[in-house]
């Protein structure tokens, strides 16, 4: 089914998202004072980007008070269980997922909520973890003979990600998972992320909102207490992601260390080529088939136009 952009509200047909244009979006929290200073914007946001002062008050300070409100009905909503079930157990981390395409800006998202929502006074401490950690080793990716499909749901353990935000939602007091450097494409051995029962844990990747497996009962989506899909044209990521490619290309891969060195040396019109094919033979296929399909499960739904900037927001009814 070809994506025309269209939200669910201009079919005319019920559905139970709300569709919000930005300016009434960004009428939603109008006194809200913007915590971030210009030089920490530039810091979070990703290659290519434009991301901005205008963008991060008009979008994500909304997003993060309604992300504040949905946490704080969360723990009273604990609180009021634990009084009739006569139980004095300790809330739980609010759990949040991320998801999207690759270059469609999800990062950057994750990372500037995990800055905005760390200043409201009632959740100090958020933590945000990757899917990436969870990506197998190269080595196995490769005797599995799906190197090629990194990325795609087949790639990564699966059932240590579910075990890792299962301990999480659990109240464990400390939960490892493993660290991924995108320098070396690959995990690295002995290297660690540690979560301490945060009051939130954002979790960013691009197919955090899968079903259950057949035979399996749970998935992670199934432990998030609220969800973000990062949604845009297939066309503009795929324009995205070929000028995310070029800007690596001048920066990270010239690196001797890294994984995609070998792109360093490439004429600019063959480095566009190299990142076209990439797309089309990789990327595009596990966004239509693996990651598109599951933006109606999420809560929130951020619809970006050709320019990165969000312009319109669907948010599930209650």
């Amino acid at each position: 089914m070809a994506d025309t952009g269209h939200s669910p509200q201009t079919t005319g047909h019920p559905t139970p998202f709300r569709d919000i244009a930005r300016r009434e979006w960004a009428d939603l929290a109008p006194s809200t004072p913007q915590p971030l200073s210009e030089t920490e914007i530039v810091q979070l946001r990703g290659l290519g980007e434009p991301l901005d002062m205008t963008e991060v008050a008009e979008v994500y300070l909304p997003l993060s008070r309604l992300l504040n409100l949905y946490a704080a009905g969360a723990k009273r909503l604990h609180a009021s269980t634990s009084d009739y079930l006569g139980d004095r157990q300790t809330a739980t981390p609010f759990v949040i997922g991320v998801a999207g395409s690759v270059a469609v800006g999800k990062s950057t998202i994750a990372r500037l909520l995990r800055e905005l929502l760390a200043r409201w006074s009632d959740t100090p401490r958020v933590e945000l973890v990757a899917t990436d950690g969870f990506l197998y080793p190269n080595a196995e990716l490769t005797r599995r003979g799906i190197m090629h499909r990194k990325g795609f749901p087949e790639s990564y353990d699966r059932r240590a990600l579910l075990r890792f935000i299962s301990a999480v939602k659990s109240g464990v007091p400390e939960v490892r998972a493993p660290f991924y450097s995108h320098l070396a494409y690959d995990i690295v051995p002995e290297a660690q992320i540690v979560v301490r029962q945060p009051d939130i844990l954002i979790v960013e990747g691009l197919n955090v909102l899968q079903p259950p497996q057949p035979g399996q009962g749970l998935a992670v989506s199934d432990l998030f207490d609220f969800s973000i899909y990062v949604d845009a044209r297939t066309s503009d990521i795929a324009t995205w992601y070929v000028d995310r490619f070029l800007a690596l290309k001048r920066g990270a891969f010239a690196n001797p260390n890294s994984f995609f060195h070998r792109y360093a040396e490439l004429s600019d019109d063959d480095a566009r080529s190299t990142a076209a094919e990439i797309w089309r033979s990789i990327n595009e296929p596990n966004l239509v088939e693996n990651i598109q399909p599951t933006k109606s499960r999420a809560t929130l739904v951020l619809r970006k136009s050709s320019t990165h900037a969000v312009d319109r927001v669907l948010l599930r009814k209650i």
